[in-house]
């Protein structure tokens, strides 16, 4: 598939041409398909099967679409952006190597005292937004060399072609959405300009209430996992953030199981060992280390602290009016009435 030079594409407004490459089936798509004007940026998002990518992420979505072939020991991390991907991804990756790194000797080289999240688990929409339709997945196996750890902020509808016939499994966090917003807006601001003062808040708001945003609507993301969840709870695991920060302990251990690595009745007894995996993993700790305080992100050009912001349940108070909490409230209650899943 040839690839077509960002000084091409320049026409089509897209902030990523400057340092991306396009292929000319995702050149034709992007000029045939619904788009807005992005927040912040000075491109645009496209509308494509019901949800909303950049230019760099559709061409994800169809090259993933076409050559990812989900294997059965696959273990995906799935996520609507800024729901706790973090956290999760650095929980699943010492959840499934801890053997290896469980040893007073390997302690101190675990991969995440030196290697922010992120690259642990890479996210598919990278992996495959890149002109290159088919790439090497090889690098995402675990140290056991049993499953390949990997990562998504795309809803379940483009994926579901990928996974229907693999037994993969799929790891769902969701978040209150008042604070999935505030941590996305901060986000956001933050990689595209140092000064919140001018970034309004007002605008971003209006557009995550329609769905009009990078990976399309935060309800319509989270019911696609949530009803499968119900049919294949063999096959997704569905958390709430709330309910991780409120019961550490109780959810690692039934996420470790349903990850086929499930704590040994010594490791349990003994005591310990759940709660080292839970101070490695926690935001103070991953926040204040040298990697993720000044490392950056290759892929994504970012630095790793922008990751870290609060963490905290219950942040949108500080940011949000009575008003639009009460619109958000709305929308959920209504998006989720017919399906049981209640939030927070």
């Amino acid at each position: 598939m040839a690839s077509i030079p960002s000084k091409d594409f320049q026409h089509h407004g897209t902030e990523e041409a400057a340092h991306r490459k396009f292929t000319q089936e995702t050149i034709n798509l992007l000029s045939s398909l619904p788009k807005q004007k992005a927040w912040m940026r000075s491109d645009y998002i496209y509308q494509y099967q019901n949800f909303w990518y950049g230019a760099v992420e559709l061409q994800g979505v169809v090259n993933m679409q076409r050559n990812y072939k989900a294997l059965d020991s696959d273990l995906i991390v799935a996520t609507y952006p800024k729901c706790g991907t973090t956290w999760l991804k650095a929980l699943c990756f010492s959840i499934i190597n801890r053997y290896h790194f469980s040893t007073a000797t390997s302690k101190q080289h675990h991969p995440l005292l030196t290697n922010n999240p992120h690259l642990l688990l890479p996210f598919l929409d990278h992996l495959y937004s890149s002109t290159d339709p088919n790439p090497d997945l090889t690098s995402c196996f675990s140290v056991n060399n049993h499953n390949r750890l990997l990562a998504t902020h795309f809803p379940l509808a483009p994926l579901a072609e990928c996974i229907k016939d693999s037994k993969c499994k799929l790891i769902y966090i969701c978040r209150d959405p008042k604070d999935t917003f505030v941590s996305f807006w901060h986000f956001i601001a933050k990689i595209r300009t140092k000064n919140l003062e001018n970034c309004s808040l007002e605008g971003f708001y209006e557009q995550f209430c329609e769905g009009v945003v990078e990976y399309g609507s935060f309800w319509d993301h989270v019911l696609g996992y949530w009803k499968m969840s119900l049919q294949f709870p063999e096959r997704v695991f569905f958390l709430q953030y709330e309910e991780l920060k409120r019961e550490p302990n109780l959810h690692v251990i039934k996420l470790a199981e349903f990850l086929g690595h499930p704590f040994s009745a010594e490791e349990l007894e003994s005591g310990g060992v759940v709660e080292e995996l839970l101070k490695l993993c926690s935001f103070d700790h991953l926040s204040n280390l040298e990697v993720n305080k000044n490392g950056k992100l290759p892929v994504l050009e970012i630095g790793c602290s922008t990751f870290f912001r609060r963490g905290e349940v219950g942040d949108h108070v500080n940011y949000l009016s009575p008003a639009m909490i009460e619109r958000l409230d709305k929308i959920t209650a209504e998006k989720f009435l017919d399906y049981g899943l209640k939030l927070g």
